[in-house]
């Protein structure tokens, strides 16, 4: 594992051929102070207002996506994993429409791609904390194409997925980590050169890099990555992610009677996911235990 000597690209509104060029070689791509320290906040406080909304409310499933509980420093029950985050944020919802967006979709050249709003699992969130209690503190080594073949596509279709950091997370404290040029592998290795979610074993090929918040970067959907978790513990733990996929193909939007994905319910099945017992008054759970396997 090695640190990216990479400093990250500065977006001025389109793509440069170099930045082309960078991505097509790595096949991910970082862009430093993409977003603003003041929408940095903004998105920090819809996040917890969309958090309460929901526990208060009792939500289990956004669009047939399950969300993902654990607990906070503070003993109190937390999500850290939303889906769809923009339908229920107009800030967030305008962000994805800024005309800036539309650039990444050359990434996909020469296909013709859309930013996934409505589609797949929407605007999600990744909240990651190193407690003993935290049930997603690390994501194991995985792809995120093969998912087109769990929804019944006959082919997997090009993807991007598009990262927003929301909180500085130096490569020390873990992170993302990427195997650069896999996004050129043949299929084989995709599905079966690591074992999905359950490898989060460090590889010799693997790139890590400082990311504050603010920066935004992209990975196609076949390149092998994965969360490291963080060495330390508690509140300096604390990394939010958010992401947004870019597809192609079909336009498959999700709605309230969306049946729950395969591969969700293959995450339930592998790893213990027992049931979490929201209490609305604390927001406290119990009887919780869980290892997360989605991305």
């Amino acid at each position: 594992m090695r640190k990216s000597e990479h400093p990250g690209f500065i977006f001025e509104g389109q793509l440069t051929k170099e930045q082309l060029a960078f991505f097509d070689k790595n096949g991910f791509i970082k862009f430093r102070n993409f977003i603003s320290p003041e929408t940095v906040s903004l998105f920090i406080d819809e996040i917890k207002r969309i958090e309460k909304q929901l526990l208060s409310e009792g939500v289990e499933y956004v669009n047939g996506i399950p969300l993902k509980f654990g607990i906070d420093t503070n003993g109190k029950v937390m999500i850290q994993r939303m889906a769809f985050l923009s339908q229920f944020s107009k800030p967030m919802s305008d962000f994805l429409k800024e005309p800036r967006f539309q650039e990444f979709l050359k990434f996909l050249g020469p296909y013709d791609g859309r930013i996934g709003e409505n589609e797949k699992d929407g605007l999600i969130l990744n909240h990651y904390i190193n407690t003993e209690d935290s049930n997603f503190s690390q994501l194991g080594w995985h792809t995120d194409s093969p998912r087109d073949l769990f929804l019944g596509l006959r082919r997997i279709m090009p993807m991007l997925n598009v990262g927003i950091h929301l909180d500085d997370c130096p490569f020390e404290h873990g992170g993302l980590r990427v195997i650069p040029g896999t996004h050129k592998q043949n299929i084989f290795r995709m599905l079966f050169r690591k074992k999905y979610f359950i490898d989060h074993k460090t590889d010799k090929d693997e790139v890590g890099m400082d990311v504050k918040a603010g920066d935004l970067t992209v990975h196609d959907g076949r390149l092998w990555h994965r969360g490291a978790q963080s060495p330390l513990k508690g509140e300096a733990s604390r990394r939010r992610v958010m992401y947004v996929p870019v597809v192609t193909g079909e336009y498959r939007p999700k709605h309230k009677d969306s049946p729950v994905p395969f591969y969700h319910k293959l995450g339930a099945i592998i790893l213990i996911n027992r049931k979490v017992k929201l209490d609305p008054e604390s927001y406290k759970v119990s009887n919780l235990k869980t290892e997360e396997v989605e991305a």
